[in-house]
């Protein structure tokens, strides 16, 4: 397990063996190994906190599944990015829950994970992917979502007439094992043409799962209705392309998107005839360094914004960081236009971030830096944070669209979890079901976490 907190640094995460329930608490000394497991009882309770997948192709699109079960929930639904090529799509679980046979297992493989299902992806990478929102009960097939060139719905069920055959469309399934089927159920494009302007992202709302909104690089979003396969409505989000675009957790008609306009805008589905601007950036905007530059008269463009994530458990709260900056900017809808928090501890771009699903002040965020941070929002509950504040300078150009940072403004440096991963991370998904488990993708492997 992880070692206790200290203040010489964050506490790591993810390393060797968790106890098994039988174990002592205290750690075993450097002397005595830890045997390795000699029945797949013992497997599961001395479970590695780092569970690795080489993938076959460049990995980007990670998700979690949302049922509740542990078998069901400790499956990833994974995307290729494959610029010139058929992409793929897999979704890969434990060999324990695959149907492999304790004698095919090897526990000296270099992979932790077994693909149980294959499906290509057209020729656009898989930009997002993810599973459906649990709504309770029980159903012969899971429904998942990617998008790309266009949002497609995919059903995995069991392909029966392929496990009685012995066939095998991925080529990996073990003797004993299961094996799924990833089908097109359906490719929803709110255009006539044969041409869709590539989808940036989506998000599936949890509150209402019937409903899924789309951002594209042609400045709109679009919210589908996947019972009906029909768009509810498409507007035009932003001036500049849309680059990511959420629902708040507890409703269905509040989301918000970002986009290269620099602009982080809300919008309400009951009226649509106004959107309200959280935060918008310029270019004082916090960079790499995490100073803000002097704005030069006649030269303002405005810093992209790329991705954007509610508060699971509060969306008076939402996070979100600028194109090629190391910081994540927290906002407070109730306070628009300044952040109530910024995260500084990253010595690389960052890439992804997700809230945790049980803890309303925790956040993760993975960065070119290997770095995977979890951090505390509330600073107050870590004494030994330090925290510096923005101090408000003036700026001689009016034109500036958001305000100096503010006095109010915490500014932490320092997470209180870390783990190097050993490549730059470029997707995050931090299970709903399974909390315990945090997955990143980097290159061609895919890592689950265990906290």
């Amino acid at each position: 397990m992880a070692s206790p907190h200290s203040a010489s640094g964050p506490t790591s995460f993810g390393q060797g063996y968790s106890l098994s329930a039988s174990s002592s608490p205290s750690s075993p000394s450097a002397s005595t190994p830890i045997p390795p497991p000699t029945s797949r009882q013992q497997q599961q309770q001395q479970r590695k906190e780092i569970l690795n997948y080489s993938a076959p192709w460049p990995v980007y699109g990670l998700d979690w599944s949302n049922q509740p079960t542990e078998r069901e929930a400790l499956r990833l639904a994974v995307g290729s990015f494959i610029e010139d090529g058929s992409n793929k799509i897999q979704i890969i679980t434990l060999p324990e829950f695959a149907g492999i046979e304790e004698r095919d297992y090897n526990p000296n493989s270099m992979s932790d994970w077994v693909p149980v299902a294959e499906t290509n992806h057209q020729q656009y990478p898989v930009t997002k992917i993810k599973w459906e929102p649990y709504k309770g009960g029980h159903r012969s097939f899971d429904l998942l979502a990617t998008t790309g060139d266009y949002l497609r719905l995919w059903e995995l069920k069991e392909d029966t007439e392929n496990t009685s055959s012995g066939n095998n469309t991925i080529g990996r399934r073990p003797a004993h094992g299961i094996q799924q089927q990833l089908a097109q159920r359906a490719v929803l494009a709110n255009t006539k043409a044969n041409f869709c302007a590539p989808l940036t992202s989506f998000d599936w709302n949890t509150y209402d799962p019937a409903l899924i909104v789309t951002s594209s690089i042609d400045t709109t979003c679009t919210v589908w209705n996947v019972e009906t396969n029909q768009a509810k409505t498409q507007l035009i989000a932003h001036d500049k392309e849309v680059y990511d675009v959420t629902f708040a957790g507890n409703n269905a008609d509040i989301f918000a998107s970002v986009g290269a306009d620099g602009s982080v805008r809300m919008f309400d589905l009951r009226a649509l005839e106004h959107s309200t601007i959280i935060y918008e950036t310029t270019s004082s905007s916090p960079t790499m360094s995490g100073s803000s530059p002097n704005m030069q008269a006649g030269a303002q463009p405005a810093v992209p914004l790329v991705r954007l994530a509610f508060n699971k458990l509060d969306t008076n709260y939402l996070s979100t960081f600028h194109m090629d900056s190391s910081s994540v900017q927290i906002l407070d809808i109730r306070v628009p236009g300044i952040p109530v928090s910024e995260l500084r501890g990253h010595k690389g771009a960052l890439n992804c971030m997700a809230w945790s699903p049980i803890g309303s002040t925790e956040i993760a965020t993975g960065s070119d830096d290997h770095q995977v941070f979890i951090w505390e929002v509330n600073p107050s509950r870590h004494d030994r944070e330090e925290l510096d504040y923005h101090h408000s300078k003036s700026v001689s150009n009016s034109n500036a669209k958001s305000p100096a940072p503010s006095p109010s403004t915490r500014v932490l440096h320092e997470p209180f979890r870390a783990a190097n991963v050993g490549g730059e991370v470029n997707q995050l998904a931090w299970s709903s079901a399974s909390p315990d488990w945090v997955a990143v993708g980097f290159g061609r492997t895919v890592q689950a976490l265990r906290l």
